[in-house]
């Protein structure tokens, strides 16, 4: 009888019969690829080209029934499974090797009531997606920074990005979700129904089921902010950290100022004589007109010298998609990543020092601001527990030839271990690469126990470990 091998759970090849695979197929509305099929290679392909991984089989799904079809036949022959939602993630979880790949991609729906102010919104659809359907009515909610990443896994690790310090993390606006768990169960997941699963979804990754809807509240922004890019020459770097530090102290929750640290790409606001040449940029992001966003950051102007501006009213859409011409797929990545609760002296010098010495030019050093709205949430509301951060740093090696691999992980390496004595120890869980298994306890810090014991409930067998895994039974360390 025809059959095909497969990637087991215990580390052992699972075979099953081509009878059982073309019946799989046949229960699914979407596709079922085995390599060599068309679209397989598409489907495999991720954000990420450090990632070369090629599943036995892509369930394609086209909805929920679609999903829960694929966790049953997973969990019946005890495979491996991945789950891709829009496929960004830096470690690359979306693909196994041989295993059952859950491809959410196709899942595509996005639902507004402007009246409730509520977006329904299924695990495939990008952040551009998003924004694109809520900006039509004057609404958004907290995402990232970049409009193709997926919403399905930035929400799952907490989500952060320019309306955070007013409005919280993604995981502080979601309603509720629709949760296809280990078992096959289809489980409503909100504050009064499941709702230790709904705590765990809330910052504890893709460790206790498959999201197939979120529920997000919605926010009046826009469409127009008042936004932009303020750069500052190298050598200037360590005075304009340190004015950054004091103000961002004092900053209102309608202000987000964010730092990059890289070579300059050839903007057209910036001279020629600065393109490939390391700077300082600080993006600005004001929600409110032109006039009190150019008050608000006039300080910032005075930091230092400018090599280039570029700042003033534009489309909320237009600068969720900003910086996506530096975040293109098809480059490899590497990355690490520290929180801060205050930038200090030796921290703002080992970061002047390694942006001096990038090892491409695409790699970057930057700082998100969050804390506001998001430090007034309790450590235990959520599975997210980093309540007490204000700066996310992440470490971002990024280049295109794989004969630069050891040289660019070895720069992010150590740079990460040279700030490490100044910071939290603490790490958001969607900056960490496929190595870091060994930092997942930081990233839940005291919440882990709480998640292992709700991955004894609705994963015991461990079915989703394609991710920054809680192990069922294993505690944290004392």
């Amino acid at each position: 009888m025809p059959q095909l091998e497969l990637a087991g759970l215990s580390g052992d090849r699972v075979v099953v019969s081509d009878i059982q695979v073309d019946q799989l197929a046949s229960n699914l509305r979407g596709q079922l690829l085995r390599e060599g099929d068309t679209g397989y290679d598409e489907a495999r392909t991720i954000w990420n080209a450090m990632i070369d991984k090629r599943p036995a089989l892509i369930a394609r799904c086209a909805g929920a029934g679609d999903v829960k079809h694929a966790v049953e036949f997973a969990r019946q022959n005890r495979l491996v499974v991945s789950v891709r939602g829009g496929g960004h993630n830096i470690a690359g979880n979306a693909v196994c090797d041989r295993g059952l790949m859950i491809d959410l991609s196709l899942m595509k729906s996005v639902q507004v009531d402007p009246q409730k102010r509520t977006a329904q919104v299924e695990p495939g659809v990008t952040l551009g997606e998003f924004d694109q359907q809520a900006q039509l009515h004057g609404l958004a909610t907290p995402l990232g920074i970049n409009s193709t990443t997926g919403v399905a896994g930035l929400t799952l690790g907490g989500g952060f990005g320019w309306l955070t310090r007013k409005y919280g993390l993604t995981v502080d606006n979601l309603l509720s979700a629709d949760v296809i768990t280990a078992d096959g169960a289809f489980r409503r997941a909100t504050a009064s129904e499941n709702a230790d699963l709904f705590w765990g979804i809330r910052g504890g990754g893709g460790n206790f089921g498959i999201v197939t809807r979120f529920e997000y509240k919605l926010h009046p922004v826009g469409p127009e902010v008042f936004a932009g890019l303020l750069v500052y020459p190298h050598d200037q770097a360590k005075s304009v950290l340190r004015r950054y530090r004091e103000f961002t102290r004092q900053a209102p929750h309608d202000l987000t100022v964010w730092v990059v640290l890289r070579k300059a790409p050839p903007l057209p606001f910036l001279p020629e004589s600065i393109h490939g040449k390391e700077v300082l940029v600080l993006p600005v992001f004001f929600l409110g007109d032109a006039k009190a966003g150019q008050k608000a950051i006039r300080p910032l102007e005075e930091f230092a010298p400018l090599v280039g501006k570029h700042v003033g009213a534009m489309p909320y859409t237009a600068f969720q998609q900003a910086f996506d011409p530096l975040l293109t797929p098809g480059a490899r990545n590497y990355w690490k990543s520290h929180d801060f609760d205050e930038l200090n002296d030796e921290a703002i010098e080992k970061t002047v020092e390694y942006s001096g010495k990038f090892p491409s030019p695409h790699t970057e050093i930057f700082i998100g601001q969050i804390g506001g709205r998001m430090n007034t949430v309790p450590g235990d509301a959520t599975a997210y527990p980093h309540r007490n951060v204000n700066y996310v740093m992440n470490v971002h090696g990024r280049w295109d030839d794989p004969a630069d691999d050891q040289r660019c992980i070895s720069w992010a390496r150590e740079f990460f271990q040279a700030v490490a004595p100044y910071s939290l120890g603490s790490v958001y869980v969607n900056f960490m690469t496929a190595d870091e298994q060994d930092r997942v306890e930081a990233a839940y810090g005291k919440n882990y126990d709480r998640l292992v014991a709700l991955k004894q409930k609705y994963d015991p067998g461990n079915l989703f470990c394609r991710n920054q895994n809680i192990k069922p039974g294993v505690l944290r360390a004392r």
